[in-house]
């Protein structure tokens, strides 16, 4: 689900409720404390549109429009002022797909494990190829990105993965989104080894890659409908940053800059694609 805003007042909230209805698509509302009440969008196919309606609702909330729809509405809602708080579970499958969701699902197996004491066997399993003749044992290409070492490590790169990939595998498909975890995560993993060996593990250098992607798609191919907030861009890009020039905390830079590197890349391409076709 999407948070598009909150209102104090239910019944106004309830109107744009109603207007988007009759359109057939499906706007809740929430109660959120101390007289606010959010509006959430349950599919994010319909962003965009909805987006840009609320924009004019706001403008004129008594607009006849969504007067009528109110009265058309009223008499097949059960309950004029009907809140359901979402759960946090249809929260998570609202914005993910299948690709997100068993990703995330193996991480958190992965890190559970190696919380339990098989650290060393799944490390021994997963780790970019470092030996001869691993280069060949192909899984080991991406299985380091679902290596974590902390419940920061692992929380900070789901909650990007799950915000980014979630956006891109609604708007383009699971093939796409599997096309940059594969790509990034041997590209990010590639650069790592080369710069400091094998010990490192993590799945932010994907998340970069998906930084990057959003990017370059958002300014190049604006029609696709994927934005990359300004303030996220500037926060990630200070991140990697400071990720090169503090000396304390054991970060695989060379991933993160290699990550975002191919998604930008593979961003201008299908940026490319969608201008060819437009």
């Amino acid at each position: 689900m999407i948070r598009l805003l909150s209102l104090s007042n239910p019944r106004m909230a309830q109107a744009f409720i109603d207007y988007m209805a009759s359109r057939q698509i499906d706007v809740q509302m929430t109660p959120e404390g101390e007289g606010q009440f959010g509006l959430w969008l349950t599919d994010s196919q319909h962003q965009v549109e909805v987006e840009a309606e609320l924009t004019q609702f706001l403008q004129n909330p008594n607009d006849r429009k969504y007067q009528a729809a109110s009265w058309n509405m009223a008499e097949s809602r059960r309950n004029v002022l009907s809140y359901h708080s979402p759960s946090f579970m249809s929260m998570i499958k609202a914005k993910a797909g299948p690709v997100t969701l068993t990703l995330m699902v193996v991480c958190s197996v992965v890190f559970g494990l190696m919380q339990l004491g098989f650290g060393q066997t799944i490390l021994e399993a997963f780790h970019f190829p470092a030996f001869a003749g691993q280069q060949w044992q192909i899984w080991r290409w991406v299985t380091h990105a679902v290596l974590h070492f902390s419940a920061m490590h692992i929380a900070f790169n789901l909650l990007w993965w799950w915000q980014l990939g979630g956006d891109i595998e609604k708007r383009l498909g699971a093939g796409k989104l599997l096309q940059i975890f594969v790509v990034s995560a041997a590209l990010s993993g590639a650069g790592q080894y080369w710069v400091e060996g094998a010990n490192f593990g993590g799945l932010s250098g994907v998340v970069y890659a998906l930084v990057g992607y959003l990017w370059l798609l958002g300014t190049k191919a604006p029609q696709v409908g994927l934005q990359m907030p300004k303030p996220v861009i500037g926060f990630m890009l200070v991140w990697l940053v400071l990720g090169f020039v503090q000396p304390f905390m054991a970060i695989a830079n060379t991933a993160h800059l290699v990550g975002l590197l191919s998604g930008v890349a593979l961003g201008y391409l299908d940026a490319s694609k969608w201008n060819r076709v437009k």
